[in-house]
């Protein structure tokens, strides 16, 4: 074998061994940050809190209502908005399963009702301004293409701040997002699809 072929062969071999540690470490209840732990209590919006979940993929048992509804897995962003909307409004999503991207219907016209999830659904660009308490949906990417989810915790004129759970070991529970107005309201955050709201 010549001297470039074998290079080769040993840069393909290690990046597949680091890309297999990569998946494990995400996967895994590995924690790089020793300022908390995993299922630590970080903030709460109505007296809901939001725990800390280590890497972005891990996941733990799955959280179930007493009722047998499918809530989520520990600690993804997932749960954490299911978990809200059950206690805080009793409300059930009619498909109780899915990734957080899933929770948009991209097939949906703007200010129309997402049967899936028992919710109205608002496009990025919508008729209808973000509410509080409203779920904002993000696309995925490359290195997260099951997407994220969230709640609106503040709205104004000219910006958002939302509240999640699993926003990777270092990420913050908050984060502001700027609100424009140009005859729709649209986010300025790259993948966000929209958001949804509970019909009171």
């Amino acid at each position: 074998m010549k001297r470039s072929s074998k290079i080769i062969l040993l840069v393909v071999i290690s990046l597949f061994v680091a890309t297999g540690v990569l998946f494990y470490i995400n996967k895994s209840d590995y924690n790089p940050n020793p300022k908390y732990k995993i299922g630590e209590p970080l903030d709460s919006l109505n007296g809901i809190p939001v725990y800390y979940n280590g890497m972005v993929g891990h996941t733990g048992v799955r959280n179930t209502a007493p009722d047998g509804y499918n809530i989520g897995m520990k600690y993804q962003c997932v749960e954490f908005v299911k978990r809200y909307y059950y206690q805080r409004f009793g409300h059930k999503m009619p498909d109780a399963f899915g990734n957080a991207k899933d929770f948009f219907n991209t097939s949906l016209q703007d200010s129309t009702f997402n049967a899936q999830r028992g919710l109205m659904q608002f496009t990025n660009g919508s008729k209808l301004p973000p509410q509080t308490e409203d779920l904002l949906i993000f696309d995925g990417h490359t290195s997260n293409p099951y997407g994220h989810v969230a709640i609106v915790a503040m709205v104004d004129s000219n910006r958002v701040v939302i509240i999640q759970q699993n926003p990777g070991p270092f990420g913050a529970s908050r984060d502001t997002m700027q609100v424009v107005y140009d005859g729709l309201w649209h986010i300025k955050r790259a993948r966000v699809l929209g958001w949804l709201r509970k019909v009171k």
